[in-house]
C-alpha cells in the first residue's frame, strides 16, 4: 500500500520555488520563507505565477513527487512526469481497452455508476443526519429518481445514452443541492450548475474543490503507470486529462460536494472569501483559496473503511486505491473494475 505522504499547497501567487540540498526552497523577493525537505512530501500544487526551477523540476522527477502548477486562480497548467512513469505494456493495455468501444462503455458505466449511487447517498445521509432542517419530501424523491437511474445505467448499451442517463442524474442531483446549504442561505445559495466562469459563490467554492480533486485523480493515475489523457468515456482532445476526468467522477458528490458543504455549513468560508470579477465570474480570494486548501488536507487525512478492500485508508489514498483497481484490471488481474460505493 502506497503510503499518504504530504503535499505541499504553494498558494501565494508570487514566490518561485528552487532546490538546495533536497530541500524545496520558497522565495519571495529576496527572502526565503520556507525550506521543505522534497524527500517527506509527496506531491507539491503551485499556484505561484513565478513557477519553480529547472533543477527542482528534474528531482521531482527522479523522485517520483508529482509537481503541477496552476494559475492563482486555480486553473490547471501542467505536471511534471518522471522517468517512473513509463510503463509501456500498461499503456498499450490501457489504448487498446480506450479503442474498444464495448471496453469503453463498461468502464465508462462503472464511473458513473459510481457517481450516481454517491449522489444518491449524499442525499440520504443530509435525510438521516439533518432530518429537522432540510425537505426531506424532495430529497427523498429525488434519491428514488436517482435510484431510477442507477437501474438505467446497468441496462444502457451505448456511450450515448450513458451520457444522457448521466445528464439527467445529474440534474435530478442538484435540483436539491440547495437544501444541503444550511447556513448564511443569502450568501451561499445554488440554484445550477455555472462554470467558466462560476457565477455565484457555491459555484465558484464546487469548481476550485473539482480542479483540486481532479489533480489528485491525474497524479494518482500517474503514480500507477497510466496515462491521465487517454479515458474511456471523455473523448480524447489535446491537453484534457480525459482519464483523470472519467475517474473523478465517483469522486465528485463525496470528496468534493459533501466537502465543499462541510465548509460552508461550519463557517470555514464566508462571503468575504470571494470576489467578483467585472465579467461576472465569482471566484475564490487568495486568503480564501488557503482557508479551503488547509481544511483539504485535513480532510486528506481522516480515515475510512475502503468498501471494496475492506481497508481503513485515509480519503487522501482513495485516487490511488482505486487508479490501482483500474491499472489492476487492464493488466487482466481483475475481472471487472470495482467502482467506490460510499455509504
Amino acid at each position: 500500500m502506497r503510503q499518504l505522504l504530504n503535499t505541499l499547497f504553494v498558494t501565494t501567487e508570487d514566490v518561485y520555488l528552487s532546490l538546495e540540498n533536497d530541500n524545496v526552497v520558497v522565495h519571495q523577493d529576496d527572502q526565503i520563507l520556507a525550506k521543505v525537505p522534497l524527500r517527506s512530501i509527496e506531491s507539491i500544487l503551485c499556484f505561484s505565477y513565478k513557477g519553480a526551477s529547472p533543477s527542482l523540476m528534474g528531482r521531482c522527477g527522479e523522485l517520483g513527487v508529482g509537481l503541477s502548477f496552476y494559475s492563482p486562480r486555480g486553473r490547471y497548467y501542467c505536471s511534471i512526469l518522471g522517468e517512473n512513469n513509463r510503463n509501456v505494456l500498461l499503456r498499450r493495455a490501457q489504448y487498446r481497452y480506450a479503442d474498444d468501444e464495448v471496453l469503453s462503455l463498461t468502464l465508462a458505466k462503472s464511473f458513473i455508476l459510481g457517481k450516481v449511487f454517491n449522489s444518491r447517498w449524499v442525499l440520504e445521509r443530509a435525510k438521516r443526519d439533518h432530518a429537522l432542517r432540510v425537505n426531506v419530501k424532495r430529497l427523498s424523491e429525488q434519491s428514488e429518481r436517482l435510484a431510477h437511474s442507477l437501474r438505467d445505467i446497468r441496462g444502457c448499451e451505448s456511450m450515448e445514452a450513458l451520457r444522457g442517463i448521466e445528464g439527467i442524474a445529474a440534474k435530478d442531483y442538484f435540483y436539491a443541492f440547495d437544501d444541503l446549504i444550511l447556513k448564511s442561505k443569502d450568501d451561499f445559495f445554488f440554484e445550477e450548475r455555472t462554470r467558466r466562469p462560476p457565477l455565484d459563490k457555491m459555484n465558484a467554492l464546487l469548481s476550485f474543490i473539482y480542479s483540486v480533486v481532479t489533480n489528485d485523480c491525474v497524479a494518482a493515475l500517474q503514480g500507477v503507470g497510466l496515462d491521465p489523457y487517454v479515458g474511456f468515456m471523455h473523448v480524447d482532445r489535446p491537453g484534457r486529462a480525459s482519464l483523470a476526468l472519467d475517474l473523478v467522477e465517483e469522486f465528485r458528490p463525496v470528496l468534493a460536494d459533501r466537502f465543499a458543504l462541510t465548509l460552508v455549513n461550519t463557517g470555514v468560508v464566508q462571503s468575504k472569501d470571494f470576489e467578483q470579477r467585472e465579467n461576472g465570474g465569482v471566484f475564490l480570494t487568495d486568503s480564501g483559496r488557503k482557508a479551503v486548501l488547509s481544511s483539504w488536507q485535513k480532510r486528506k487525512m481522516e480515515l475510512i473503511t475502503h468498501p471494496f478492500l475492506q481497508e481503513r485508508i485515509s480519503w487522501g489514498l482513495v485516487p490511488y486505491v482505486q487508479a490501482l483497481l483500474l491499472a489492476r484490471l487492464l493488466r487482466g488481474d481483475l475481472d471487472a473494475y470495482p467502482p467506490f460505493f460510499w455509504k
